[in-house]
């Protein structure tokens, strides 16, 4: 499944109930919705690339020289590559495991990758995307009201959408006050039909 359209409504999940992308990383759907943006990148970038499939131990080699260069390519095929690496001190995923040293400094590195806005977005939309994917898919050290809020706005930033500086604190009080999920949701909702 491709990330959604510019402009395109929000989606209610079948399984969460939620805006679909906004329910990861506890709902699996969402979180393979999630997923699927990162892999979209990936199979994109091998087919302009490569043109055909490529044999997964060719992959491997590809996301070692992706890995080694990340300000050459866009953020997701970064991501994916880590995905498809092993950090050989804590034997998870490459950059994702909070607290494994290793995994820490290839988290920072991979924020010198290409962010670039689609067409028809504000300025800064595909940044905002970027950290709040990342957020959902690497939660552990982050504030549960931090990980609750980035996940919230994640289904309508997709959709084009970048909070204004007022928009963007007040889900930041929200979540400062550790309030609780459904004022978060509710807040949505009113971005939801504001911008749906």
């Amino acid at each position: 499944m491709m990330r959604p359209a510019v402009g395109e409504p929000l989606r209610r999940c079948p399984s969460c109930g939620g805006w679909e992308y906004g329910g990861a990383p506890e709902c699996p759907r969402c979180a393979d919705l999630v997923d699927a943006i990162v892999e979209e990148g990936w199979r994109d970038f091998l087919l302009r690339e490569f043109g055909a499939r490529v044999p997964s131990a060719d992959e491997r080699a590809i996301a070692e020289m992706v890995a080694d260069e990340p300000d050459r390519h866009d953020w997701r095929v970064v991501d994916a590559a880590l995905d498809r690496l092993t950090c050989d001190e804590c034997d998870g995923p490459l950059g994702r495991r909070a607290g494994c040293p290793r995994c820490d400094v290839v988290h920072g590195m991979r924020y010198v990758a290409r962010e670039t806005d689609r067409p028809g977005v504000p300025p800064g939309n595909e940044h905002a995307i970027r950290v709040n994917v990342s957020v959902v898919r690497r939660p552990e050290g982050i504030s549960a009201p931090e990980v609750l809020a980035r996940r919230l706005l994640l289904p309508a930033m997709l959709t084009g959408f970048l909070p204004t500086r007022e928009q963007a604190q007040r889900f930041g009080a929200i979540a400062k006050r550790e309030a609780c999920s459904e004022d978060l949701a509710t807040a949505i909702d009113e971005l939801a039909a504001a911008t749906g």
